[in-house]
């Protein structure tokens, strides 16, 4: 094996190393009063707002970053990716999910040929075959219409289109668009999930999509065949061809399973399983359940933050923030250990040589506050995790009660502004003195703070917000922390200027951004509040 040059030896490494001693001397409630610093750590593209002003990081620490990302050369890797060389070298292939989402007169080679024709071309059929399917021109064998849809795939092929989809629901104009009709995924071969799947379903009505490349993998088949003699038993063999498509490129399995290679819909080699949502894997059932039109808004968001991250210089780069971060809490600050993700949790370097570093992140979450009777408290006053907090603006469903102060949706969002804020400043023994909290139970009432988090704003939660969160963030789940007693505190200084009526939206978030101090003198004065009941602190769960 050639010789390979680890990041941890170039010089911007060892400076951050070096530089690594004087923040942890640092507390984030210093850091927070630095009005340039946090005004510096906010980012603002195509309606997503970005403050990561509470990661445990100086201007100086970022300067540092983006020379680091210099000597990694990341930008001419940005570009080996999007001109389709084999940057994924263990399988020595292009890696171009951006194409999928490409504007139709783009131009993205892979082995010197442009795909963004055949991607058109897919998504072409797709957009035909949906609509005749919605209209009713195509219909099942006894000639009702197909008003359910069940997709059976595993992996990437059922988590990325269940993520768009469970987002959608209660998107208004995606409601609009499938009422009446169905969408249902199925992935485990557990019979009970097979069970559930069908029940309340008829063959007669149902349409069952097939996702598997090489339409060998063994769960998949296994419940495309049960799904096979469920329709067979029913309406006979035949009906098979009507009843079941399939996205995948080995034509010779799919006829020979009994579903009309004209009903396949491709994908290639070039596209990651993980990242194949907007391939026919998503495109295809979601635009059978919500119409081409709404998935076409998906496409377009994706590509937004596709063009963002390729032509954005590093310091507005709203995904090369995000990774250089996770590498300077990692690798640096050495907050979370490495596991085994999918992506990023690798023990070697591209060329496969074992890594004297960290790399990696623990993902996981949950939407709202359904996590803050198990993991919450933790990650306030257990191990350092740093945290993502993903906030909608405008909710898709607001609920306005008759004699209430505080919307459903400015309470959710006062979580949203004041969590952030309780994790950095934490509650020191000095202000629990000032409260007259008996001394036995300081140390359990103490929050050391100082615990990094970054807040991302989307306007909507509609399908272009949905793919730019998903080109953003791919998967990943979205971090949530909160204990209660320390929360309430924070809350009620932002509930009272979410409910102030004098401030439009985007001046609310502005202010909630930088006016840290007030938070700070809010939690820390205000005393004990009655607990705020939260419907959702966040309306998106990745």
């Amino acid at each position: 094996m050639a010789s390979t040059t680890l990041i941890c030896d170039t010089q911007p490494w060892k400076d951050l190393k070096a530089h690594t001693e004087d923040i942890k001397k640092t507390h984030l409630r210093d850091l927070m009063n630095d009005k340039e610093r946090c005004e510096s750590m906010m980012v603002e593209f195509d309606g997503m707002f970005l403050d990561y002003s509470r990661h445990c990081a100086t201007l100086e620490t970022m300067d540092k970053l983006y020379k680091l990302a210099e000597a990694a050369s990341l930008k001419q890797q940005i570009n080996r990716m999007y001109s389709g060389e084999h940057i994924n070298s263990t399988e020595n292939r292009s890696v171009l999910h951006v194409a999928l989402r490409a504007p139709r007169d783009a131009v993205i080679n892979s082995d010197g040929k442009n795909v963004v024709p055949d991607v058109w071309n897919v998504l072409d059929k797709i957009k035909d075959f949906s609509e005749k399917v919605r209209n009713g021109s195509w219909v099942g064998a006894t000639g009702k219409p197909l008003k359910d849809v069940i997709a059976i795939g595993i992996g990437g092929s059922f988590l990325g289109p269940l993520f768009v989809h469970t987002a959608l629901q209660t998107d208004p104009e995606a409601v609009e668009f499938a009422k009446g009709r169905q969408l249902r995924f199925l992935a485990n071969v557990d019979p009970i999930d097979i069970a559930r799947n069908i029940a309340g379903l008829n063959p007669e009505t149902t349409l069952v999509v097939v996702v598997s490349k090489t339409f060998t993998t063994a769960e998949t088949m296994l419940n495309a065949r049960t799904l096979r003699e469920w329709i067979s038993s029913a309406l006979g063999p035949s009906a098979v061809a009507k009843h079941m498509v399939a996205v995948s490129t080995n034509l010779t399995l799919v006829e020979k399973f009994g579903i009309d290679p004209n009903n396949a819909f491709a994908f290639w080699d070039w596209v990651g399983g993980r990242y194949s949502v907007c391939s026919a894997v998503g495109v295809l059932p979601l635009s059978l359940q919500y119409g081409f039109s709404i998935v076409e808004k998906f496409l377009k968001g994706a590509s937004s933050i596709d063009e963002h991250f390729r032509s954005a210089p590093f310091e507005k780069n709203i995904p090369v923030l995000l990774g250089l971060l996770s590498v300077w809490n990692v690798s640096f600050l050495g907050y979370p250990a490495r596991v085994s993700m999918e992506s990023n949790g690798k023990g070697v370097s591209i060329d496969g040589v074992p890594l004297p570093y960290e790399a990696g992140e623990i993902d996981f979450g949950e939407p709202g506050t359904n996590g803050q009777h198990s993991f919450y408290q933790l990650i306030h006053q257990g191990r350092v995790i740093p945290c993502d907090f993903i906030g909608i603006v405008k909710s898709q469903q607001p609920v306005y009660l008759k004699g209430e102060v505080v919307s459903n949706h400015d309470e959710l969002m006062s979580n949203f502004f004041a969590q952030p804020d309780a994790l950095a400043y934490g509650k020191t023994a000095e202000q629990l003195l000032k409260e007259n909290v008996s001394q036995h139970l300081i140390p359990h009432k103490t929050f050391s703070g100082n615990r990094p988090s970054l807040s991302l704003l989307l306007p909507s939660l509609n399908a272009y917000n949905i793919g730019q969160s998903n080109a953003l963030l791919g998967c990943l789940s979205s971090w949530q922390a909160m204990n209660i007693e320390l929360l309430l505190k924070v809350l009620f200084g932002a509930s009272i200027l979410l409910t102030s009526g004098e401030l439009s939206w985007v001046r609310q978030v502005l202010i909630f951004q930088l006016s840290h101090s007030l938070f700070y003198l809010g939690y820390n004065c205000l005393g004990a509040v009655g607990l705020i009941a939260v419907c959702l602190a966040l309306q998106l769960h990745l």
